[in-house]
């Protein structure tokens, strides 16, 4: 299958075209490290998943890390109902 240009929904360099994704974010292995937070904080479409992914799977092949991706987002319609959002999560 040729690749193409995702855009919607995180890419995957084996079938889309795109820029190594971690590349753009080189002080989180640092930051990992250190057991320091992070925040990635940019506008829509973006590639914020798609980098969060790529580090996930970076991380737990080099054998050091278990890298675990949750999502929070099906708690957004609970803003006023701290409980409702946690039995969402």
């Amino acid at each position: 299958m040729p690749r193409w240009f995702n855009t919607a929904g995180p890419c995957r360099a084996d079938i889309h075209y795109m820029l190594p994704a971690t590349s753009r974010l080189p002080n989180l292995e640092r930051l990992i490290a250190q057991e320091n937070y992070f925040v990635i904080h940019a506008p829509r479409q973006i590639g914020k998943t798609t980098a969060m992914l790529a580090l996930a799977k970076q991380l737990t092949e080099s054998g050091k890390y278990t890298a675990v991706m949750l999502s929070v987002e099906v708690g957004a319609p609970f803003s006023q109902d701290i409980a409702g959002a946690e039995e969402a999560i």
